[in-house]
């Protein structure tokens, strides 16, 4: 096996969205080998495998089906397989995206190892330490050598950590990932027509933060909001909440439909015509930037501040029914012109680097 190599590292839903432009981008250059392991962290179906399918992303070279735990758990087990398919194939850099626990393991095998760690999606800061993914974000980008970096707000955080010489700003490939998903929803996606559902006569909605739906109350308060809204809500149901729902015994009202997980293409159909977004998601309040549907978050911060700032979304820190319900109704008016998040050439800036760092 060739040792200029690259190992693409997923394991959840948002690595499998992020990675897919890169892939598109390799393929138009040929003479790049690469290969994709995926961990296992997100393992059902819908949560995995469809992503797959529906991106055009080449089948993992490697599972390593470590599957749910604790996070320490899960992240020793990672690391524990990932040594050991490191150790037994020869890779010229490890790529790891977005801030879940496969991109912190995969992270500190590499540095372990001593093989070069490129981090895709770098310099985000919540600033909220009790968030497992901040503890992420931070931990990979100070053990990787290359941090490509999706917004000058996110430059800025590498500069005061001590970490600009390793910094490329790139744009974000999940706004590359859009421009691409756009056209093909526009010819396979028909979520609308089954859902009955009319553009901007909906709202979108899902939730899967552990402060928001393993907290009896708090996820009352929430169903309580969803359900008081004056038109139709589509929830998109994590499987922890659709658990949780049962067992606390909240009940939904009637404007308020669980579904299952929907594939990347009926979702962003589903997002761009919704009235508004409603979720607790890093990735989709980004998504409903881009796809210019205003969006209320269920948190007291967020990583992606620029879509604070050009007044796309809203945060509800209370989370109480009330303030939820003031939040939705409120009129906005986004600046989306000013595209914080580059102009969709992000995978081609990333790929260019990796090339001249990893195959020269």
């Amino acid at each position: 096996m060739s040792s200029k190599n690259l190992l693409f590292v997923v394991g959840a839903r948002p690595n499998f969205i992020k990675i897919a432009p890169l892939c598109i981008e390799l393929g138009k250059r040929g003479g790049m080998p690469f290969q994709i392991v995926h961990t296992g962290q997100h393992y059902d179906q819908l949560m995995s495998d469809v992503f797959f399918e529906e991106l055009n992303i080449p089948e993992p070279d490697f599972k390593l089906e470590v599957g749910s735990g604790s996070h320490g758990k899960q992240t020793g087990d990672m690391m524990a397989k990932l040594e050991g398919l490191c150790q037994e194939h020869a890779f010229s850099c490890i790529v790891v995206i977005g801030d879940v626990n496969s991109t912190l393991a995969a992270a500190l095998v590499g540095a372990k190892l001593n093989i070069p760690v490129a981090h895709v999606e770098s310099g985000l800061r919540s600033f909220n330490r009790s968030m497992p993914e901040e503890i992420n974000r931070i931990a990979t980008d100070h053990v990787s050598d290359v941090l490509f970096v999706p917004t000058q707000l996110a430059m800025a955080n590498l500069r005061n950590e001590g970490l600009q010489a390793r910094s490329h700003f790139s744009g974000d490939v999940m706004y590359d990932m859009i421009l691409h998903g756009l056209e093909l929803a526009h010819k396979h996606s028909s979520i609308l027509e089954q859902f009955q559902l009319s553009p901007k006569a909906y709202y979108l909605a899902t939730l899967h933060r552990p402060y928001n739906v393993d907290a009896p109350e708090q996820l009352k308060a929430i169903m309580s909001g969803l359900s008081s809204l004056d038109a139709p809500v589509l929830l998109s149901a994590h499987p922890r909440l659709q658990k949780n729902l049962a067992q606390f015994g909240i009940a939904v009202g009637k404007n308020v439909q669980l579904t299952q997980p929907f594939g990347y293409l009926d979702f962003v159909v589903l997002e761009k015509n919704a009235r508004k977004v409603i979720t607790d998601s890093g990735g989709v309040q980004k998504e409903a930037f881009f796809v210019q549907t205003p969006c209320v978050t269920l948190r007291p911060e967020t990583e992606w501040v620029e879509t604070i700032e050009t007044g796309a979304n809203l945060l509800v820190p209370d989370r109480t029914a009330e303030a939820i319900l003031k939040a939705a109704y409120q009129e906005t008016a986004p600046r989306y012109e000013e595209s914080p998040y580059g102009d969709g050439n992000a995978s081609k800036i990333i790929i260019d680097i990796l090339q001249s760092k990893y195959y020269s």
